[in-house]
C-alpha cells in the first residue's frame, strides 16, 4: 500500500481531518529544506506537498511566484529535490510526500527518468497541475512507477470530466475551492460545502480542499466537509524572509501547530 492510502486510512479511522501543508522546495533557503519539512510534520503535518520550483506556474498567485523565482535564482532542480526526499526518509520513513508542479521540469527530466528516481528516493505522488486528464497517457509512466498521481477538480469542472476524475483519481482528489490562483482571498465555506460533500458521495479516494485557506478558522470551517486541508500561500509566505535554517523552522512550527490544533489531534 503507497504510503498516502496508509495514511488516509489512519486518520480517517481516527475521525480526523488531515492536514496538507505545501512548501516550495528550496525556499526560503534551500538547505533549510528538509529541516522545515521535518518541523511541519513535528507541528501536525500528515502529508507534505513540496513544489517543484518553475518560471511560469500558471494556477499560483504571487506568493508562489515570488517562491519561486527565488529558489530558481539558487539553481534548485528535480535533482536537489530528490535528493532532499532521499535525505527526509532518512528519519522519516511514513509520512507522504507528493511533489506537485508543472509538466515542463519533469519532460526536461524525461519522464520515465523522473518516476523511477523519485520513488527510489521516497516520493509517494505527484500533482501535475498543467496536465489534464484526458492526457493522462503521457504520466502513465509515473503510475507504471508506483507513484499515485493525484488530479485537481475545480467548481468549472464539467460533470462529464469530473466522472472521469472520479473514476481515474488515486490517491486523493485535490479539490481547488474556487476558480483562481492560489492565494486568493475569496474562500467562502458556505458556498463549497455541498459539492465537496457531493463529490466525497462518489469518489472512491479521499477529497482534499485547498486555495484560499489561510489560518486556523478557515482551515477548521473547509474540516467540516472535507477529508483534508491544503494550505499553502499562507505558510509560504510565512517562511518567506526567514535568514536561519532556525528561523525557518521555527516560523513553520508556530504557523501549522494552531491549524492542527484547530483541526484536532490525535
Amino acid at each position: 500500500m503507497n504510503r498516502i492510502d496508509r495514511r488516509f486510512d489512519e486518520v480517517l479511522s481516527r475521525g480526523r481531518t488531515a492536514l496538507v501543508p505545501f512548501v516550495t522546495a528550496g525556499d526560503p533557503l534551500p538547505q533549510a529544506t528538509v529541516a522545515v519539512m521535518h518541523a511541519l510534520v513535528e507541528a501536525g503535518a500528515d502529508l507534505i506537498e513540496l513544489g517543484v520550483p518553475f518560471s511560469d506556474p500558471m494556477a499560483d498567485g504571487p506568493v508562489i511566484q515570488h517562491a519561486d523565482e527565488r529558489a530558481l535564482r539558487r539553481h534548485v532542480g528535480i535533482a536537489d529535490i530528490l535528493g532532499w526526499v532521499r535525505e527526509f526518509r532518512e528519519r522519516d520513513t511514513d509520512t507522504p510526500i507528493v511533489l506537485m508542479g508543472y509538466l515542463n521540469p519533469i519532460e526536461t527530466h524525461g519522464i520515465e527518468c523522473f518516476a523511477c528516481e523519485a520513488v527510489a528516493a521516497g516520493v509517494d505522488g505527484a500533482l501535475v497541475v498543467d496536465c489534464p486528464i484526458e492526457e493522462g497517457a503521457t504520466l502513465q509512466p509515473l503510475r507504471d512507477a508506483g507513484l499515485r498521481r493525484i488530479l485537481l477538480v475545480a467548481p468549472t469542472t464539467s460533470d462529464a470530466r469530473l466522472a472521469h476524475a472520479i473514476e481515474a483519481g488515486e490517491g486523493y482528489l485535490y479539490y481547488v475551492s474556487f476558480a483562481g490562483i492560489t492565494g486568493a482571498a475569496r474562500l467562502s465555506a458556505v458556498d463549497i460545502a455541498q459539492r465537496v460533500s457531493g463529490l466525497r458521495a462518489r469518489a472512491r479516494v479521499p477529497v482534499a480542499v485547498g486555495f484560499g485557506i489561510k489560518d486556523a478558522e478557515g482551515a477548521k470551517a473547509v474540516a467540516a466537509f472535507s477529508d483534508a486541508v491544503v494550505i499553502g500561500s499562507a505558510l509560504v509566505e510565512a517562511l518567506a524572509g526567514a535568514a536561519t535554517h532556525d528561523d525557518a523552522c521555527r516560523r513553520a512550527r508556530e504557523f501549522l501547530a494552531p491549524i492542527r490544533a484547530a483541526l484536532g489531534e490525535d
